[in-house]
């Protein structure tokens, strides 16, 4: 079985490789509910929207989130109606936050609704939320405290940031399967997501980070920074904020406790030296996943590196 840990578009697309790789019932994908927000009363989860679109093959190709070629009337008439609009949700999305919403609000975990919603997408692999508790990254910044959706999609991640926290992670436990998969892993792979916003939230869960540690399956993850530069959004600020570089020796520091293997962009193969030369099992690759074709050679190239690291680690 194969695990991904993930977060953001830099995951989805890697998933969206790997799913032409792996066969579905080997698959099990742990994704980031930190950024789940309340919009309009309905329970959003972006990062697992994102997820179970990308194997159902509906996710936007243009935007990276979202439902392929969806309409925004809704969205366009609670504007006229003068509610909030900086956060859009299309038509066919705003179905999946109203059948999660009914099926939370009817007393089920999210787990078993995100295996719900799965199994009406045609997706076969499993999708797991990293807890079925609610936990919130918030961001302190010189605008006030934001959560991740306000600071990212409202604010276009323009205000500085002060701290990160996950709020209400020290309580939750990870949801059913979460730490079983990885002990069970054949091979575990972090996707190209923010180590802060996205990764983060998941190893904030008190257990995921330990089974991570003592995991007999390799642990692999793909740089989402290339040439000292986040490939999107506010990774390398929000890093450098925690006190890692904005390289891909940050990387391997923000995970260094439980991590086998690199997978680095060939922009970055004198850093990579450096890191071999510490110790750490580092490979390059092109990473920037422009196309279908990209994304199923990066998947193929991590999984098949990081199998082979698993008879190096046995």
């Amino acid at each position: 079985m194969i695990v991904v840990l993930t977060g953001g578009t830099g995951g989805a697309k890697l998933v969206q490789g790997l799913r032409h790789e792996v066969p579905p019932d080997d698959l099990t994908v742990i994704v980031n509910t930190g950024d789940d927000i309340d919009w309009w009363g309905l329970h959003v989860s972006p990062d697992i929207d994102s997820i179970l679109y990308a194997l159902a093959d509906q996710l936007s190709l243009e935007r990276g989130w979202g439902v392929e070629n969806d309409s925004f009337r809704c969205l366009e008439r609670m504007k006229y109606f003068g509610q909030p609009d900086w956060f859009s949700l299309g038509d066919l999305d705003l179905a999946t936050h109203l059948a999660r919403t009914a099926l939370l609000r009817s007393g089920e975990p999210l787990s078993a609704v995100t295996a719900e919603l799965a199994a009406k997408l045609g997706v076969r692999a499993r999708v797991l939320p990293m807890s079925d508790d609610r936990v919130a990254t918030m961001l302190d910044t010189t605008h006030g405290t934001l959560n991740f959706q306000e600071y990212f999609v409202r604010e276009r991640h323009q205000v500085d940031v002060r701290a990160v926290r996950f709020e209400g992670a020290d309580h939750a436990r990870p949801a059913a399967g979460v730490v079983e998969s990885i002990k069970t892993a054949d091979a575990v792979i972090l996707a190209p997501s923010n180590p802060v916003t996205s990764i983060g939230p998941i190893l904030a869960v008190p257990g995921i980070r330990e089974a991570l540690r003592h995991t007999d399956a390799p642990v692999a993850a793909v740089s989402p920074i290339v040439g000292g530069n986040a490939v999107s959004g506010p990774a390398g600020l929000l890093m450098k904020r925690k006190g890692w570089p904005s390289t891909i020796a940050g990387v391997a520091q923000a995970y260094e406790d439980f991590l086998d293997l690199l997978v680095v962009d060939l922009e970055d193969h004198a850093d990579a030296d450096h890191l071999r030369e510490g110790g750490l099992h580092v490979l390059c690759a092109n990473t920037i996943m422009k196309s279908l074709e990209d994304k199923q050679e990066l998947a193929r190239f991590t999984l098949h590196a990081a199998l082979q690291a698993r008879g190096v680690k046995s």
